[in-house]
């Protein structure tokens, strides 16, 4: 029997929305069953599937079990876990595909999937497919089976194995996310001494929200940080599979300086290797990559994307400022957030041991947050293309990767489409705060003659 999702649950990455709303069971029964039909029809048949600590997972979970078995495929369920552990079964357990429910950083009352196949990031058209494939009814038939694997521990083993770093006092906020029980078993393995925060999982998330990149969220962070003296404090979103961090002085070391300091020592191991970051990342963290002998490559925005472009060019260590950051140097190519803590104690060890100093070392750029523009879903494509015309016609360096990039002497400012929301989103970069004035200027001037209203909205 067909069926037809809420116009707004298949997104570019992932499939969401609001439980009961514009994602029930039948939804979830539906992307099982048309899921497991591209997954027999690619040849495959055994599929892993995880769900994160939301009220809603475990019923979403079964239904989506019920749509993968009824398409014929076999399905492992690894239970209550991180985005990155079910990306891990995959590899671990030979699996030819992975789901996870999961409604990642969103508030409790959504959900959704994350989807992969072995070989690949599965988004955009594949998406859309799944669509298609559900609207007409077209899908495979057949009695799958089901079965449980506890694989957190094994998961957790892989995580510390051939671990390169020293003790340090560390603060690790858990959000209520689904990290939680991983980074318990995790901080009982490696050296050093662990402060941990909110380890419960709890999916009305009732102390903050789990989004490490917006800095109100890390107050608890900071002040567990400066209670306890640690050297520094990590935390991650609500399905772990993004990271954020601090410096023993509470300072926010972001998504591309983490990425500066993680990359080098994989391109000291692989020198000359292409390290991957996306459009909104500082020019600071492209210089060091050339610094440090390595071949830095702008990407466009997007988890699904950075991982695609990585197997394209064979990149073994990638980041986005959203604070995924991808490994495929000793990992399997995923991003994984509690293992970017883990790579961070390493890295942090194999310089000296001072994240802070780190941090003190890394130019004084000046930057804005990500900022938001309204635009509509049919409109936002077109300011950016408008924008990048008038650009041209003036002689502008721009960077076309994702939207436009605008290189001038002291700075640079990106205006791009949002592939999950009807928003421009933009951020400008400078040596000083006069040079960064003037950059958000002629950025707001742009937006105001495609009739974009210049004041930015919240997340």
């Amino acid at each position: 029997m067909a069926h037809d999702f809420h116009p707004t649950a298949l997104r570019e990455y992932d499939i969401r929305g609001i439980v009961g709303e514009s994602l029930t069971e039948a939804d979830a029964r539906a992307v099982g069953r048309s899921f497991g039909t591209v997954v027999r029809r690619g040849g495959g048949k055994l599929v892993t599937l995880g769900r994160d600590g939301r009220d809603s997972s475990p019923s979403l979970c079964a239904a989506v079990a019920e749509g993968l078995m009824a398409a014929g495929c076999d399905v492992i369920d690894v239970g209550l876990g991180p985005t990155p552990m079910l990306y891990f079964s995959v590899f671990e357990l030979g699996a030819d595909a992975g789901l996870m429910v999961t409604g990642s950083h969103n508030p409790p009352n959504w959900n959704g999937c994350k989807m992969m196949l072995k070989e690949r990031p599965f988004f955009g058209a594949d998406i859309r497919g799944l669509g298609a494939l559900a609207a007409t009814g077209d899908w495979e038939s057949g009695t799958g089976s089901s079965r449980s694997h506890e694989i957190m521990d094994r998961y957790v083993e892989a995580l510390a194995a051939d671990f390169r770093g020293g003790a340090f006092t560390i603060a690790w906020d858990c959000g209520n996310g689904v990290a939680g029980p991983v980074v318990e078993k995790l901080t009982r393995i490696l050296p050093g001494t662990h402060h941990l925060l909110f380890t419960d999982v709890d999916g009305s998330f009732p102390n903050h929200h789990p989004d490490p990149t917006v800095e109100a969220n890390l107050a608890d962070l900071k002040r567990m940080v400066a209670e306890k003296g640690c050297d520094f404090g990590v935390a991650f979103d609500g399905d772990a599979d993004r990271i954020g961090a601090i410096d023993g002085q509470g300072r926010v070391v972001w998504g591309d300086q983490l990425l500066a300091i993680l990359c080098e020592p994989v391109l000291k191991e692989l020198p000359g290797s292409t390290v991957i970051a996306d459009v909104k990342a500082s020019q600071a963290l492209f210089d060091r990559v050339a610094e440090l002998g390595g071949t830095p490559l702008m990407w466009k925005t997007g988890h699904s994307l950075i991982k695609a472009k990585m197997k394209d060019v064979g990149s073994p260590i990638a980041g986005e400022m959203s604070g995924h950051i991808f490994f495929k140097h000793r990992w399997h190519g995923v991003d994984d957030g509690i293992l970017g803590a883990v790579r961070l104690i390493e890295a942090v060890t194999a310089a000296g041991g001072s994240l802070t100093e780190m941090k003190n070392a890394m130019p004084a750029m000046v930057n804005t947050p990500e900022m938001r523009f309204q635009s509509s879903e049919d409109r936002k494509f077109v300011v950016v293309a408008e924008v990048l015309a008038r650009l041209q016609a003036e002689g502008a360096t721009v960077n076309e990767t994702d939207g436009a990039r605008v290189m001038r002497a002291d700075g640079w400012w990106l205006l791009r489409a949002s592939n999950t929301q009807d928003v421009l989103v933009a951020r400008a970069e400078a040596a000083d705060t006069a040079a960064l004035a003037r950059l958000e200027a002629e950025l707001r001037a742009q937006l105001a003659l495609s009739g974009v209203d210049g004041v930015a909205v919240g997340h």
